[in-house]
């Protein structure tokens, strides 16, 4: 071994340090209630090691089908804009209590794909964060797939929190 790689060990042992307290977290952002509890668990782990927070959205335009295709792309450019609205507005509520300016991404198809897809097309996602619906009925089918049958498939971990935590107990556990 010869001086070189003597220090290079070092430089690539500082660089793994400095990846893994980069971590990016990252959030499926839907219509559930639960969904503001992954959100705020993950803003506050983000907060709590420098990392960084992405919020997803997935537009699925084939949800409504219709024959009109006028119709049909004015419906899409409606969902769209919903979806960046939403995201933005929950981006300003992430940082008048965290601090952190998350990303947003709007992706379009499947939920389940485009979730698979967003962790394949960003190397920098480092942990998924999924809150649990309450209840007896189940944790929810998002949950159920990407933490259960899917989870295999995924190259980081799934963090699934329960869905009715308050703010306070999301806080003292993050």
């Amino acid at each position: 071994m010869n001086a070189e790689e003597v220090g290079a060990a070092p430089e690539s042992a500082d660089a793994a340090l400095e990846a893994r307290s980069k971590r990016k977290f990252l959030v499926v952002v839907d219509d559930t209630p639960e969904c503001k509890v992954a959100i705020r668990y993950a803003g506050r782990r983000a907060q709590s090691t420098g990392g960084s927070l992405l919020l997803l959205r997935v537009v699925d335009p084939k949800a409504e089908h219709t024959h009109w295709i006028s119709v049909e792309e004015r419906m899409r450019e409606e969902a769209l804009a919903e979806a960046e609205e939403l995201l933005q507005n929950l981006a300003s509520e992430i940082n008048d209590w965290a601090g952190l300016f998350p990303a947003v991404t709007i992706r379009e198809g499947s939920l389940q794909d485009e979730v698979l897809a967003q962790i394949e097309a960003e190397p920098g996602i480092s942990v998924l964060v999924l809150a649990a619906a309450p209840g007896n009925e189940g944790p929810g089918p998002l949950v159920s797939a990407l933490a259960g049958s899917m989870s295999g498939a995924m190259r980081i971990p799934v963090t699934v929190v329960p869905g009715d935590l308050t703010d306070k107990e999301v806080d003292r556990l993050s």
